[in-house]
């Protein structure tokens, strides 16, 4: 990071500290969550954000004696709580309470389309678990967002380091755990991921980069709704498979994919505002 002192690339620099704790407006989004996550891992540096608080942040230093002297004549009396088991910290960064129930109904979903799949193989020419592989993880991705579902979604949001980075990750966990299950599920219903996966790709960044404008939330969400009246009905309704999922498509779902990634890093910064990652 560009805060970081000459003599050691392992330390943030003073005048950086000195700025955020100042609380400047001015540094860029990217160095505070650069020099957050440096924080995190380096006491020395912790300690030169104390010493920058005390001597350049004297109004920071004030009301944090206030509160303390207010709230430590009750702290003497206050009944001892049994320890918690505290969440991992890196469990934390990659997902959210929300997003289990999601999850969890997703794999469900897959298993009674699988279900119905091998009870009537000639329902239609193509399977449920095809036409609902590409937009399954979409309503995780919407979970991870939701700030009606979501308890800690105003402290995990308004934090500077709530931007495309975490928004990545959470997209990331939701992959991890819905593409394993739809493979799975493949195998017996007879469906290649060569059939999904990249249109399953090419609408979760078409998520993303949609949600730089309207909000992650509700552009996953749209997308559901759309490919659920543009495709997945018609296929049902005329037992015909769809245009959509033929292995001509392909290439244009290549090209959406790289689209999507490519607005998705060139807005990369409207991921830092609560209004961006929810509806």
């Amino acid at each position: 990071m560009s805060g970081l002192s000459g003599e050691s690339r392992e330390h943030a620099s003073v005048r950086l500290i000195g700025r955020y704790a100042r609380g400047d407006a001015d540094i860029a989004a990217d160095e505070v969550w650069a020099l957050e996550a440096h924080l995190e891992a380096c006491a020395t540096c912790r300690t030169r954000l104390s010493d920058a608080v005390e001597t350049g942040a004297p109004d920071v230093t004030s009301l944090i004696g206030t509160v303390w002297r207010g709230l430590e004549p009750s702290l003497d009396t206050a009944p001892t709580m049994p320890a918690r088991r505290r969440r991992p910290v890196w469990l934390t960064a990659w997902l959210t309470p929300a997003m289990a129930p999601w999850l969890a109904m997703t794999v469900g979903v897959v298993l009674i389309a699988l279900a119905l799949d091998l009870a009537a193989p000639g329902f239609s020419e193509v399977s449920l678990v095809l036409l609902l592989a590409p937009v399954l993880p979409l309503g995780g991705v919407a979970a991870s967002w939701s700030r009606g579902l979501d308890p800690a979604y105003e402290l995990t949001a308004a934090a500077p380091r709530a931007g495309l980075h975490l928004v990545l990750r959470r997209t990331a966990s939701v992959l991890a755990v819905v593409v394993p299950v739809l493979l799975a599920a493949g195998w017996p219903a007879g469906v290649s991921a060569a059939q999904w996966l990249l249109p399953c790709l090419a609408l979760t960044s078409a998520a993303l980069a949609l949600g730089g404008v309207f909000g992650v939330a509700r552009a996953a969400l749209g997308l559901m709704a759309v490919w659920t009246a543009g495709v997945m009905a018609p296929s049902l309704i005329n037992r015909s498979k769809s245009a959509f999922l033929d292995p001509d498509s392909l290439p244009v779902w290549g090209l959406l994919l790289v689209l999507g990634m490519g607005v998705v890093m060139a807005r990369r910064g409207s991921y830092t505002t609560v209004p961006r990652v929810s509806p």
